[in-house]
């Protein structure tokens, strides 16, 4: 008899943070996801997280359009599906929802989930298998005071971090990079530096300040000016010492691909929610490997229930040249998982247990639930 998803939930959970985390538009005090679970008619589940950099600022989703999306539109095409017709289920949500790729992305990785935890294996084995089984991760700043950053960097150099990125963009390009100059006096050469104005910055912004940055020990710059510009990404790769990597411009397939044939870039952030789906996410990685891009396994950030599916695919990708951010579980205080990703010495230990290899704690998830 053939197995079928019987159930699907979206829940609202709201995570302490250890700190506040600044982008160039908003402020995330805490951080909100919405858990997606499935169950199937052999009584296996699987799990799956929504989850957006501070709210609709960035891709257009917030948690509460999210829930409603799944409830209302998405779950109805999903229950009674074998779980295992991942491809298929997403054909199946693109037809009847226009973009909400990370309402999509929950669901795909939760049947991910689901079908991996029946066979008793990780996700990195239908994978291809782990290229690695620790990830150095890159520590991202939030867009805060170079006083309160100058104390972060210490405290995480002390325990082995040797990849940085700044926040950027909710400042004046010139006031928010003089900012991270006085930042980048306390950290040793040798370590990689990212900066990440999210697109805020115009192209003579970008021109005018980069040059400045990489001379002061700043290695690539992402995503600098706005996602539709695809030809000023390329000026600023062939005039500037340092790799420009797109963020939001890389969201699709399609763009990989354009970016990719206009020379625009030299490294793509992956992210399975901006691509509706681990299956997506790889795909673009695998534009990049064809074209000769490097790839960041980036962030969101999320809690470990995205961060262990992620951290499955960042370590089954050929390249990850450019570092890996998956940072988000080490900003919260408390999760919704029995056992939470560890980091060692600045490195991310990847889960190796059935499925994403974490599992639900039911009476916390009752505690930060939403009413």
């Amino acid at each position: 008899m053939t197995t079928t998803i019987t159930e699907m939930s979206a829940t609202i959970v709201d995570l302490p943070s250890r700190r506040p985390h600044k982008f160039a538009a908003t402020t995330m005090h805490h951080q909100s996801i919405v858990l997606v679970r499935v169950r199937d008619s052999d009584g296996g589940e699987g799990i799956g997280e929504a989850v957006t950099p501070g709210g609709p600022w960035w891709g257009g989703e917030s948690v509460e359009t999210i829930k409603t999306i799944i409830d209302q539109y998405l779950a109805p095409v999903i229950i009674g599906r074998d779980p295992s017709t991942i491809g298929v289920a997403s054909q199946s949500m693109d037809g009847l929802v226009f973009g909400n790729s990370v309402a999509k992305a929950a669901i795909e990785t939760a049947l991910w989930t689901s079908a991996e935890r029946r066979s008793r294996i990780p996700v990195s084995d239908l994978l291809g298998g782990l290229r690695r089984k620790r990830i150095p991760i890159t520590w991202a700043f939030s867009a805060g005071s170079a006083s309160d950053l100058i104390d972060e960097a210490a405290q995480k150099l002390d325990v082995g971090h040797r990849s940085f990125k700044f926040k950027m963009g909710a400042e004046p390009a010139d006031t928010d990079s003089r900012r991270v100059l006085d930042v980048l006096e306390c950290i040793p050469d040798e370590c990689a530096v990212i900066v990440d104005p999210n697109g805020r910055w115009s192209e003579l912004e970008a021109h005018r300040w980069l040059p400045i940055l990489a001379d002061a020990g700043v290695t690539v710059a992402e995503q600098p000016i706005a996602r539709w510009n695809t030809d000023g990404l390329a000026r600023l790769r062939d005039k500037l010492s340092i790799p420009i990597m797109a963020d939001e411009s890389v969201t699709t397939v399609q763009q990989a691909i354009a970016l990719a044939d206009a020379g625009a870039v030299s490294a793509f952030a992956i992210k399975i929610p901006k691509s509706g789906g681990l299956s997506r996410a790889r795909e673009i990685a695998a534009i990049a490997e064809a074209s000769g891009l490097a790839c960041f396994g980036a962030a969101t950030p999320e809690s470990s229930v995205m961060g262990a599916i992620s951290a499955q695919l960042y370590g089954t990708m050929p390249d990850l040249s450019v570092g890996c951010e998956l940072f988000g579980p080490g900003l919260l205080i408390d999760e919704v998982v029995t056992e939470p990703l560890k980091y060692d010495r600045g490195e991310l230990l990847i889960p190796t247990g059935p499925g994403s290899g974490v599992n639900l704690d039911e009476e916390r998830l009752r505690k930060y639930s939403r009413d």
